[in-house]
């Protein structure tokens, strides 16, 4: 019989797991500190519980959900994409067939705007065009990573006018000789959800966009919009490529599917280079 080769450890994995975790204790801690302090001053307390609620949902609850998340979520593809915490997010739920120009140039043509990159600027905006009701198109998406990085691009349809409510999709690029689970080949992945309102995250209390729970409505929203303004483009079917369930997304909001994966083909379309 062969020698059972022994597990190799490394110091310098030890030594990060030892940091990682002593960050997510001491935020925890900072944390209780902030809220026991706010019951000591009388109405100086309002800043110190804003304080704390800063304190919890961007540094406390999401330095827990990456601890456990690495622990407990498989780093493989599932049908979901993940929060920038490691939290399951939104379900992948679309798969295209052509290069990143052709079916940017799909979207165009079937009205949808793409999306800022989330900076200072542009998240500031999103929060006074929010607060004021004011149109902003290329409001950002919040990033959401499969294949181990975030989103290459996204689009989005605003509906009247309103910011808190829209028509969004998230794109990833597969990486090389990358096969769906069944054998099939895409060149893109993405995820389409309609956002709702504005609103706090179940998991992590942060200020977030809620999502409409049926999922697969969007999903057909986007294929009938491309298909109807390019009609060259061809649209297959992978009947139950998921088993249809009902879940929750990253920030806490409900989710439902029937698991179906529509493979939208734009290689036919022409002037664009690919």
């Amino acid at each position: 019989m062969g020698v059972k080769p022994r597990r190799a450890y490394s110091i310098g994995i030890a030594i990060d797991w030892f940091f990682f975790v002593f960050a997510g204790l001491a935020a925890i801690w900072l944390a209780y500190l902030s809220f026991t302090e706010t019951f000591k001053v009388g109405w100086w307390g309002i800043p110190f519980f804003v304080g704390f609620w800063l304190l919890l949902a961007y540094l406390v609850l999401p330095r827990v959900h990456r601890i456990l998340t690495t622990v407990y979520v498989p780093d493989y593809f599932i049908g979901r994409a993940r929060t920038s915490d490691g939290l399951l997010g939104d379900p992948v739920n679309l798969a295209f067939l052509g290069a990143g120009p052709q079916i940017e140039a799909a979207m165009r043509a079937a009205g949808w705007t793409r999306a800022d990159p989330v900076t200072f600027t542009s998240s500031w905006r999103i929060v006074t065009s929010t607060l004021s009701r004011q149109s902003y198109h290329q409001a950002p998406v919040s990033p959401l990573f499969l294949f181990g990085r975030q989103q290459d691009f996204a689009y989005q349809q605003e509906v009247d006018g309103n910011p808190a409510q829209r028509h969004h999709v998230r794109f990833w690029k597969c990486p090389d000789d990358w096969l769906l689970p069944g054998g099939r080949r895409v060149d893109w992945l993405a995820a389409g959800t309609f956002d709702t309102s504005v609103g706090l995250s179940l998991f992590t209390l942060q200020v977030t966009h809620r999502i409409d729970a049926d999922t697969d409505v969007e999903r057909d929203h986007i294929v009938k919009t491309v298909t109807d303004a390019a009609p060259r483009v061809v649209v297959d079917v992978i009947a139950d490529f998921a088993t249809g369930y009902h879940a929750r997304n990253g920030g806490g909001d409900t989710i439902r599917t029937d698991g179906d994966l529509p493979i939208v083909d734009v290689r036919a379309l022409e002037g664009v280079d690919a």
